[in-house]
Formats: C-alpha cells, structure tokens, sequence
C-alpha cells in the first residue's frame, strides 16, 4: 500500500514513517502543501495523511483543492486540533475521517485499514452504476447526472447519495448514515444528515417526482 504523509513536523513524521514501514506499509514524506499538490498530481496514493497545519497551503485548503481535481483517494487526517468545529471543518472539505494528536499507533492502523477497505468495497465491489428514475450515479468516474443533465456534488453529497443508492427501497437510520458517510460518532442530536439530505434534495429532487423520502420515526429512503 502506498501512502502519502503530509507533516511538517520531523519528531511526528519520523514516528509516523518508522512506525508505518514497520507494519510493511511504504511511506512517502511531503513537508508542505506545495510539496503534498505536485505529488498528489503525479502519482496516485491509496491513502493521504495530512495534517491540518502546514506552511504555505494548510490541509484544509488542500483536501478542497484535491476534491475539487476530482481525486477522491481516502483522507485521513492527523492533527492537534481536536475541537469538534476543527473535526467538522475538515470533514465537510472532503476529508474521510479525523485522528486527534496524539494517538496511538494501533488507531492509527485501524483506522487506514478500515478507510481503505471502505473505499475498496464501495467502488470495486459493487455495481458499476447506480440508477433511480433518470438519476444515474457512476462510481467509477464520480459523476452523477439526472436527464442527462451532469449535477456537481460536495464529496459529502456525493458520499450520502452514493450511500443512499447502495441501499435504494430501503429505510436507513440518521445514526447509520452518519456512521457510514461521515465515519466518526457525531453527537446524537445533530442535525447534520437533515442538512446533507436538504442539499441533496436542492439539486436532485423534480417538482414532479420526489426520489428522496422521508420515514418518520426511522430516517431517510431513496427511491423509485
């Protein structure tokens, strides 16, 4: 597997790096977010570390620029910051899922592994195109279109539509979307999916024919 670490700070990126090709991971270092753009445009990564804090280009503004060329390798974010706004900041740019400084390595592990594996199953595994009415998602190109007419989504449109298609006529919970589309535990009484789904709803939904249902008591249906 091939990462890209994106840490200006040497004692965490020397920790980091030994600890990784220990577990027999390659690692590649970048120090900025310049550094982190040329070799993101240049090679392809099965999964990105980046902290939030660089010089020049700071990972937010980064993760944004990558999802905005259309790159969607996983984005794990390692960063001292630990406030939930932070948390949210980076999740809501296009970033996978949060580790707060310090961790332990262990997590860390995990946490690659479950991204990737993720990543691998919703694009490799399943069908190639998703369809619902004249919406049609394809996974491998992350292009989405109604009437045959392109529709630009965030990353986290994209990821709730993609969600809400894989498992089309059926009812899923707030809690199991926040889980499989954000990957970290929100607080219970978050209106986040309300909001995603609002979004959605915006750029998707006819006057005519509504594709987005709500089940009261349960959470959201996508449906013919």
């Amino acid at each position: 597997m091939n990462i890209l670490l994106i840490e200006d700070d040497q004692r965490i990126s020397d920790f980091v790096v030994k600890g990784l090709e220990e577990n027999d991971f390659h690692v590649t270092l970048a120090t900025s977010g310049e550094q982190a753009r040329e070799m993101i445009n240049e090679t392809q990564w099965d999964i990105i570390l980046m902290d939030i804090m660089l010089p020049g280009i700071d990972g937010i503004q980064l993760t944004q620029l990558i999802r905005y060329k259309k790159i969607y390798t996983p984005i794990l974010v390692l960063s001292a910051l630990s406030d939930s706004t932070d948390k949210i900041a980076a999740l809501d740019s296009g970033a996978d899922d949060y580790l707060s400084k310090p961790f332990h390595f262990n997590e860390l592990i995990s946490r690659i592994n479950a991204l990737t594996r993720r990543t691998k199953f919703n694009y490799q595994d399943k069908e190639k195109v998703y369809r619902c009415g004249t919406l049609v998602l394809n996974p491998d190109n992350h292009s989405v279109s109604q009437n045959n007419k392109n529709i630009d989504l965030s990353p986290r449109e994209y990821k709730l539509l993609l969600f809400l298609l894989e498992n089309k006529n059926k009812a899923v919970s707030r809690t199991l979307i926040l889980n499989a589309v954000w990957g970290i535990n929100y607080e219970n009484n978050t209106n986040v999916v309300d909001v995603y789904i609002s979004y959605l709803r915006n750029k998707i939904d006819e006057t005519d024919m509504k594709i987005i249902h709500t089940i009261k008591g349960t959470g959201y249906m996508i449906q013919d």
